[in-house]
């Protein structure tokens, strides 16, 4: 129906035979499968954690329904995702969990808590202040709207390097888009810690089709890395639960701080020019030219 070019893999909705609308990320985007590989994995383990995330779904591709696309990068893209993508399925109506958002958008500790933790033991570091990967839907209706997980192709870092990686190394989440709601890992690791099992991780990475996976001599090796992997990391979670989250002021002297060293870089004609990093896209005001 149309690509979504805001992201770097640019994902298309597409209309299924099923009738139904998803988001597919396709197998010959610049990240490659194990991209789809980390999205099956994180989401699967977040829809079994409680967590709200996307039904997925395996999709078959025909490179000829989009012949008609005018844009050359797309089609080669999707030239080169002919057989099966990944599908997520549309919320339609959805925002995207900005900024501006998570100024008035209520998020209590022990949920931020359990999302921060799946990230930490997931090593997801891609769902930031700027960068949150998580929507609001529905926003339409009396249904309360909810924060849903997306956008997991950047985690389990470690599969790009399986011999140089250590399942109890920390890593820095301070700047976590859920960071300044006080998330209460402690909490999120003593309920969801012993629910991540090995019989838990094997039905997950059972779901990883074999053509994605190609690190090992067969996919079922591969899988049970993953397995062997995640399982020891959820042991050694004493060792790399994040607990110094900064308060909103603290992000905002930090922002301001980071903008006066930018500007105090810049040539005087430059310094003219605004600092827009992290904002939104200005609106137009027609109203001067419609009197």
């Amino acid at each position: 129906m149309t690509p979504l070019r805001s992201g770097g893999s640019v994902p298309g909705v597409v209309e299924a035979d099923d009738l139904g609308t998803y988001v597919v990320k396709f197998t010959g985007s610049a990240q490659g499968r194990k991209a789809l590989v980390a999205e099956v994995i994180v989401g699967e383990l977040a829809r079994a954690l409680g967590l709200r995330f996307p039904e997925l779904v395996l999709v078959h591709f025909d490179p000829a329904i989009a012949d008609g696309e005018p844009h050359q990068e797309v089609r080669e893209l999707h030239g080169a995702s002919a057989g099966l993508n990944l599908g997520m399925d549309y919320l339609p109506g959805a925002v995207d969990f900005t900024p501006e958002v998570a100024k008035t958008f209520r998020v209590d500790s022990l949920e931020a808590g359990r999302i921060v933790w799946l990230d930490a033991l997931t090593v997801n570091v891609d769902r930031t202040v700027h960068s949150s990967n998580l929507m609001v839907w529905p926003t339409l209706g009396i249904a309360p709207p909810r924060l849903w997980l997306i956008d997991h192709g950047a985690a389990l870092v470690f599969h790009h390097r399986w011999d140089g990686s250590d399942p109890a190394k920390r890593y820095d989440f301070r700047h976590h888009a859920l960071g300044h709601y006080a998330p209460d890992v402690r909490a999120a690791d003593a309920e969801l810690a012993p629910r991540v099992t090995e019989e838990l991780l094997r039905g997950i990475a059972a779901e990883v089709p074999d053509a994605w996976l190609t690190d090992f001599a067969t996919p079922d090796e591969a899988r049970e890395a993953y397995v062997t992997y995640l399982y020891a990391r959820v042991q050694a979670s004493a060792a790399w639960l994040p607990t110094d989250f900064p308060t909103r002021e603290e992000l905002a002297a930090e922002e301001a701080l980071r903008a006066a060293k930018t500007q105090e870089g810049r040539p005087k004609w430059l310094k003219r020019v605004p600092d827009l990093h992290g904002k939104p896209a200005a609106e137009q005001d027609w109203s001067v030219h419609l009197g």
